[in-house]
This record gives C-alpha cells, structure tokens and sequence, in this order.
C-alpha cells in the first residue's frame, strides 16, 4: 500500500497535469515555466555543484564530499526530448549520486522541436567519448536516464554497440520512454490508472523529436532494437504508469538476448515517482537502491547501514 505522503503528491500533481491539453500546450512556454520554477529546488546535503562546458555542452557536475575516485554516473535528464536541464533535475541526481558515492554529470543535451532527432544522441555519446578520452574508464561509468532519458540511455549504449566502442558498466532506467509508437499494452490497461498522462497525449509529444517514418527506428524506439551485447541494466517503473510495458518488454527482450536485468515494479507509483526524494518515503526507498545498484555495478563498498 502506498504510503499518505505518495498519496498526497500523487493526487495533487495528478490535479496539475489534468489541466494541461496537449493538443494546445505551447512547448517553449512550458519548457521556460519548469525550467523556471527548477530553480528552487534543494539539492542533497554534502553535494559540490560545478557548472561548465563539456563536450561542447553545458554541464554540471555533482560531486559527493565521500565520492569514490575516478566513479562517475553519466546522467540523461528526462522531458520528453523537449523540456529538461540541470535545474529540472539537479535535486534528484544529487541524492542518486550521494547514495552511489559517485561524481555525476548532467548535461544539456539539444532539444527537439528545435534539435529533433538524432541530435540528442549525438550529444550523449559525444559527452561519453569525450570522458572516456579525459581519463574515465568504461568499466568506472554508469549511464542512467528517466523517462525520455531513459530512451536516450538505451540509444546511447546501442549507438556505442554499433560503434564498437567499449561500453560502460551498466546502465539505469527510471520509467523510460522506450515505444514512441505507443503501442505497449499498458496504454490500455494502466490509462485509467495513471495519474499524470493519457494515452493520446504520447503522438503529439513524439512529433516534436522525430518524423513519423522514424517512430519505430530502434534508437528512437529501442523496444524494436537488437539487444545483444549490451551492458547489465537497472529498471525501475511504476505499476500505475501507461509506460509500464515500456520497460516490461525491454527487459524481456533483453533475457531472451542473454543479457543481465534487474526490473522492478513499484507498487501505486506513478511516472518517475524517484523524482520526490525529498517528500515521499517511497522515492527515497528506490534512490537508495539505485545507489546499491550503482556501487555494486562500479564494485564499490556498499553504503553504511
């Protein structure tokens, strides 16, 4: 049972994305507003923030006063490839990178509908190979997204696949956007469930990252990708997000490929619930074991109990 904390957060930002109609919302004007708003949220106690260019992008770097040398998380904001940046997602990576003990960077990747499609991947694997050449062995990085970074993860890692690069040491996913098509069975099953986003809403928003042609490209799309070969993963969804088979069906596929899955399922949480550490028992519960997840991946000492 969902604690009253997650219960509250749920109904009241449930209340806020009710109000907005895809159909008429003007992008840039709700990208400025969250972007805007961003900015008051408290990062974790004991975090360093460094911002700088990198790899041609704005960055941040989040730096644990603990932090294991030379470990480092290489995180993908979500937004659906038009909204996000460090401001959006400061708070959340501080607490992922403290209960890791590693540095983070948090880049800025191009934005559709101005940047649409490949050019957010571009970025990310530029970022990639550019810490790769300034020191940071691939077996020392996680790669780690939500939602449309989640999808931006998992075409990053297959990008790197068929570049025959070496690739990190794992990777995580927090309810990623995997099927632009919207063709997975919780669109149905969990669409009188989920508290923030309808079914029809996800055409719309993909139209703005890529052509419809490109819907089922396997990195727009990595649910249709070949999956061999690919680093260990991490996954956590909520049971009551139309995205749920997003995540279900990759991790299948990526069994059936031969390859090592974590995923689970948190029962009554919504999309990217890990997103109210500060406020939701339950968000602070799956931070934690992202942290586990990550030290273990990057042979790490556990956390202290």
């Amino acid at each position: 049972m969902s604690s009253l904390r997650a219960k509250i957060v749920r109904a009241t930002t449930g209340a806020y994305f009710s109000t907005i109609d895809a159909n008429t919302a003007d992008v840039r004007e709700m990208r400025r507003k969250w972007h805007s708003f961003a900015g008051i949220l408290k990062i974790a106690k004991g975090i360093s923030v460094e911002a700088r260019e990198y790899a041609g992008l704005h960055s941040e770097w989040l730096t644990p006063d603990e932090a294991f040398d030379g470990k480092l998380i290489l995180y993908l904001h979500g937004g659906a490839y038009i909204m996000g940046n460090c401001a959006t997602h400061r708070q959340m990576v501080s607490y992922i990178a403290r209960a890791a003990g590693a540095r983070a960077i948090l880049p800025e990747y191009r934005l559709a509908p101005e940047h649409p499609f490949p050019a957010a991947i571009e970025d990310a694997v530029r970022t990639y190979h550019a810490l790769l050449a300034n020191g940071y062995s691939p077996d020392d990085v996680v790669i780690m997204g939500d939602s449309a970074g989640g999808g931006l993860t998992m075409a990053t890692l297959l990008s790197l696949r068929e570049a025959g690069s070496r690739l990190p040491a794992a990777a995580c996913l927090l309810s990623p956007w995997l099927d632009l098509t919207a063709s997975g069975e919780s669109m149905s099953s969990r669409a009188h469930k989920d508290p923030w986003f309808k079914p029809g809403d996800l055409p719309i928003v993909s139209a703005y990252y890529c052509r419809e042609d490109d819907l089922t490209h396997p990195l727009v799309s990595p649910v249709f990708a070949d999956l061999a070969g690919l680093p260990p993963l991490y996954i956590q969804v909520g049971s009551d997000e139309i995205l749920l088979s997003d995540s279900t069906r990759i991790a299948d596929k990526v069994r059936d490929a031969g390859g090592d899955v974590e995923i689970e399922t948190w029962p009554g949480m919504w999309h990217v619930f890990q997103v109210f550490v500060r406020r939701v028992p339950e968000s602070r519960r799956a931070v934690c074991k992202i942290g586990d997840y990550v030290r273990r991946a990057l042979k790490c000492a556990p956390a202290a109990p």
